[in-house]
């Protein structure tokens, strides 16, 4: 990982170099523009509608994302945020089927900008984001990353982290939600 790394939050303030990565990517995934945990995507929704209310909700201080930078260039990102803000996760009915509690907070996406993957982005955006979650209070956090030990699996497809990133953090696997998902979890103290 290279040292000149630094995690800071996604802001008002830090908005504009956040957008600039979206933008070099396509809106991210076609348009998503970090929206998809927020609210289901589909048929009707614009790359234009998910942007405005991105920007909104950054405004509104209603969304939480760890932004890693290069001096001032925005490489990637780790989102998170509580499940009343983040309702929407993958394997949901089968997460929903097996659930007792629900966390309080969830990391749900990592974003890596083409041709910067393999410099710690993701590793870096996640021990950010748990920063932000003690400074936040702290909780149980749950993660919902893709196992890849058995398999090759691209890069941009584990949009909801290696598993490899979150252990290295201390999670530790909770329950199964689909062949290659599982849910981890990690007590976060207050800062």
């Amino acid at each position: 990982m290279s040292s000149s790394l630094a995690v800071r939050p996604l802001t008002p303030e830090t908005w504009p170099a956040f957008a600039e990565l979206v933008e070099a990517n396509n809106g991210v995934w076609g348009g998503c523009w970090c929206m998809g945990f927020h609210v289901k995507l589909g048929k009707g929704r614009t790359a234009a509608q998910n942007r405005a209310e991105k920007e909104e909700l950054v405004r509104e201080r209603r969304t939480h994302a760890a932004l890693v930078f290069d001096d001032e260039r925005c490489l990637g990102w780790c989102q998170f945020g509580s499940p009343e803000e983040l309702p929407e996760i993958k394997s949901k009915r089968l997460y929903e089927k097996s659930l007792d509690v629900l966390p309080d907070w969830r990391i749900t996406c990592f974003f890596t900008g083409k041709g910067l993957r393999g410099r710690g982005v993701a590793h870096a955006a996640l021990g950010g984001a748990l920063t932000e979650i003690a400074t936040l209070g702290g909780g149980v956090v749950e993660g919902y990353p893709e196992e890849t030990d058995d398999r090759k699996v691209a890069g941009s497809f584990l949009h909801t982290g290696p598993m490899a990133a979150f252990e290295s953090h201390g999670f530790t696997r909770t329950r199964a939600i689909s062949p290659h998902r599982w849910v981890v979890t990690l007590a976060v103290g207050p800062a």
